[in-house]
């Protein structure tokens, strides 16, 4: 379904109720945005996700809507909240509290990209960044909230698998001496996100497929995980951090020779999580 915020992916009936949501992979880059930064249009790309929605766009294969995000993380972050702007960045934001993500550059409208880089040369209108946050990010999260409560009537639940890709460099300070280094990190903020089956099933999912797996560090899971997840009401969110360099030339933002045979991997993974409350669906007349 064609969206300007993003893409939908969807089943043909919906039979579980898993949705998966890719809201860092966007590479539809406005002409006046590129014109506006001082990175080219190579280094503005390494904050990206890329081919992460690629990767997972097999999930109505088995029931499951995928949506994707079409507007890059350097325009607009949609895993920020709508009011977490940067008074360095947006002229007339309102400074809030101590907020670690928004010092850092990566509010809502980025300040930086990977590795501290400056995208602006000055700031922006406080009327531009509404502007996106209006056309990009609260039609993404419209669209998402929707199906979250879909599956909620229809399945009981709602299992939000929200993903994403990290840097290889990004676990060397947590990895343990002597000890292989995690190919993928899973989130759920300690718990406050999803329940222990859920989580428990998802890194099932990926060790199956000879993956290596760690929880919660270095990442937690930060807005999609802290506004979706509410275990006890039967909202789950797992947030998924994939090692790059299985699957890609971070240097070159191109996939690998072996991104296919990758993909194939991850559809096996995906159909595993997909069983995630999976309903039976009853047998056609003969």
């Amino acid at each position: 379904m064609p969206n300007k915020a993003f893409t939908l992916y969807e089943p043909n009936q919906r039979q579980t109720p898993v949705v998966f949501s890719s809201p860092h992979s966007g590479r539809e880059y406005p002409s006046a945005f590129l014109q506006a930064s001082v990175l080219d249009d190579h280094v503005i790309r390494s904050s990206e996700d890329a081919f992460v929605d690629d990767l997972f766009r097999a999930a109505p294969d088995f029931g499951a809507p995928l949506i994707a995000a079409r507007a890059p993380r350097a325009f607009l972050d949609l895993n920020r909240a709508c009011d977490e702007l940067d008074p360095a960045v947006v002229e007339g934001a309102q400074r809030l509290a101590h907020n670690p993500r928004v010092a850092s550059g990566l509010g809502v409208i980025p300040r930086v990209v990977s590795g501290g880089r400056a995208i602006y040369r000055g700031k922006l209108s406080l009327a531009e960044a509404e502007d996106r946050i209006a056309r990009h990010w609260v039609p993404y999260h419209a669209a998402l909230k929707r199906m979250m409560h879909e599956s909620h009537a229809e399945f009981g639940q709602a299992v939000l698998v929200d993903c994403h890709s990290m840097p290889h460099e990004a676990i060397d300070s947590h990895a343990r001496p002597g000890l292989p280094r995690p190919e993928v990190v899973l989130g759920d903020r300690f718990g406050a996100a999803a329940g222990r089956d859920v989580m428990d099933q998802i890194e099932a999912a990926f060790a199956r497929a000879g993956l290596r797996v760690s929880r919660n560090a270095p990442f937690a899971g930060a807005y999609i995980t802290q506004a979706y997840g509410r275990p006890s009401h039967g909202y789950h969110v797992v947030q998924i951090e994939i090692d790059r360099a299985l699957y890609m030339d971070e240097a070159r933002i191109l996939p690998l020779s072996g991104f296919e045979d990758f993909r194939q991997l991850m559809k096996g993974v995906i159909a595993e999580i997909a069983d995630i409350g999976r309903v039976a669906l009853p047998l056609a007349a003969e």
